[in-house]
């Protein structure tokens, strides 16, 4: 059996992409241009059905007919399963004519949103706060523990890229985005950043390395509204306050520390000097700025969906082709790629890209210089080499209990102490206990639990940042809109905390304007994905919350609306300032 030269591992990594790209055909390159999604069966095997909750299709039709080498998971499964399948995506890809490895990304996998658009919760993995969580602690060794986690458990089951960090600034307070960002504050959000790619790739990235795909450059907090370009109504980026180059600080420490790839935003600049299309589609950013100006030589992946309108859960969703919708989908491919794009997330559409070297609109060594990226990031993880993983591996590092323990302390020590307007805190003894939206029995460890919040000693209540709901089932998961509860969502609220002292525990997914509810309970406490038994372990005193606001908390929606959107803690006399937090 012959051993050509891109399989021999001894030879320079540079060697083996030259002769591995010679052989290549024109369909095989423009397949590694696109990354798709997958979903799997529960027993591991691949899904050839697609159950038209996304625009994807058969593993089999997308490896050996479309011939793409790259794909992002969806769904939450077992790790021996998710390794089976991995290997069993392995063998269908090593059946190919040249056996070109399939690179394996998911989103992240770790903490509590679960957002089929943006992350899952944590599932078998370890459970840790969103990174809004690690921004409150502000520990960038921590971040870095945090990051090799993530790391080592992705290798168990085949994950080679991480599409995060997130490191977006989270300027305003209505974008639906904000738990997956290090908050409002780039100095220290390039801080974690930096730590958080180092976790994941080390050094250098290498074969026990999990690859860094950077995001939303050139920032996606701005947005006009708070709206999400993933919908048109979201898709303008504004900067009022002439912060753009603030919003590029995580970003350039990102760069030095050796991230390996980045993503673009779906948004488009309004009223700048750049171009006033999508950042995919914008040769001023990703040429002139990224490439250019930031010196980055990594790979450059487009967010998901930019080419082609697809179905989401059964509805028609646009292309986020912002400023280019005239365009047809090889225009924009075309731009794309002209822009300095190297790959297309979330479709395979190669045949698209043939036609386009064929007919001579792109040259083909544009398209050898993209597809050599990804060739050589490929060899440089050891994908070439080491293709399979180890399902009872899997089973014993996924969730195993040093890294379960080491979330469990992160979610304690993130937890934000806003007020304790009763001194409450610590609770002691054993009171009679009233929760809501927490585990009756969890409470039961710490005191008596009742039933009626007139006979307890004590309330304990859990509430979610309020968020407008949209009727479409996808824009569903994205929270957008009012930050404030209604007086319908308010009152029960505020005739409990009138009836008994009560620890008002609230999740900020988003900066809730909750004047109210501060003044009026005995102690409030915020979390950013945290157990029921990380807050009573805080509550009574077993544990010690560090976390500081990683944004302000606005004291009205008009305030909300009169601030600018790319303007750091913006709104007028907040509630709690960026920073706060009571030591108890």
């Amino acid at each position: 059996m012959t051993v050509h030269p891109y399989q021999d591992a001894s030879l320079p990594v540079d060697r083996r992409v030259d002769d591995l790209l010679s052989r290549m055909t024109l369909e095989e390159k423009a397949g590694q241009l696109f990354q798709d999604m997958l979903t799997m069966n529960p027993d591991g095997s691949p899904a050839e059905d697609p159950d038209g909750s996304t625009p994807t299709a058969g593993t089999t039709e997308l490896i050996k007919d479309r011939q793409l080498t790259h794909f992002n998971l969806l769904g939450q499964y077992g790790p021996r399963e998710m390794a089976l399948w991995h290997n069993a995506v392995q063998e269908l890809a090593a059946a190919t004519r040249l056996g070109i490895p399939v690179t394996l990304s998911t989103d992240p996998r770790h903490s509590f949103t679960d957002n089929i658009g943006a992350s899952f919760n944590a599932g078998a993995f370890s459970a840790w706060p969103e990174p809004l969580g690690l921004a409150a602690i502000g520990d960038p060794e921590l971040v870095h523990r945090f990051a090799d986690t993530v790391r080592r458990e992705y290798l168990a089951v085949g994950f080679r890229v991480a599409l995060h960090p997130q490191i977006d600034l989270a300027t305003e307070p209505r974008w639906s985005r904000q738990s997956g960002t290090f908050g409002s504050e780039a100095r220290l959000a390039g801080e974690l950043a930096a730590a958080y790619v180092k976790g994941l790739q080390g050094d250098e990235l290498g074969p026990e390395s999990v690859a860094a795909m950077v995001k939303h450059f050139p920032g996606g907090g701005p947005q006009k509204d708070g709206e999400d370009p993933h919908f048109p109504h979201g898709k303008d980026q504004v900067y009022p306050g002439g912060l753009r180059d603030l919003h590029l600080e995580p970003f350039k420490a990102a760069i030095a520390a050796g991230c390996s790839q980045m993503m673009p935003y779906y948004g488009r600049p309004v009223g700048t000097d750049w171009e006033e299309v999508g950042f995919g589609f914008n040769k001023g950013v990703l040429t002139g700025l990224l490439r250019e100006q930031l010196g980055f030589t990594g790979i450059i992946c487009t967010d998901w969906g930019l080419l082609n309108d697809a179905p989401i859960f059964g509805e028609m969703h646009s292309a986020r082709a912002w400023g280019c919708e005239h365009l047809s989908v090889a225009e924009r491919a075309e731009k794309s790629l002209a822009a300095g794009a190297d790959q297309f997330g979330g479709e395979h559409c190669p045949e698209i890209v043939v036609e386009l070297v064929r007919s001579g609109r792109i040259a083909e060594s544009r398209i050898d210089a993209s597809v050599r990226r990804l060739l050589r990031e490929k060899f440089v993880l050891g994908l070439f080499d080491n293709r399979r993983v180890d399902p009872d591996l899997a089973e014993d590092i996924v969730g195993a209990s040093e890294f379960t323990a080491a979330g469990a302390e992160a979610q304690r020590r993130s937890l934000t102490v806003l007020a304790d307007n009763a001194s409450l805190l610590p609770v002691t003894g054993r009171p009679k206990v009233y929760v809501e939206n927490l585990d009756a029995e969890a409470a039961a460890v710490y005191g008596s639990v009742v039933t009626d919040p007139a006979t307890a000693d004590l309330a304990i209540i859990r509430l979610r940042t309020p968020y407008e709901h949209r009727p479409n089932r996808f824009e569903s998961f994205f929270h957008s809109g009012t930050l404030a509860f209604t007086e319908e969502e308010l009152a029960p609220v505020l005739a409990l905390l009138d009836t008994v002292p009560t620890l008002v525990c609230i999740n900020l997914e988003r900066p809730a304007v909750i004047p109210e509810i501060a003044e009026r309970a005995a102690a409030l406490i915020a979390d950013y994905g945290a157990s029921d038994e990380a807050l009573l372990d805080v509550a009574f005193g077993r544990a010690h919350a560090e976390g500081l606001l990683p944004f302000e908390l606005p004291r009205s929606m008009a305030a909300v609306e009169a601030a600018r959107p790319d303007v750091p803690n913006d709104t007028a006399d907040p509630v709690f300032p960026h920073g706060h937090g009571v030591r108890v």
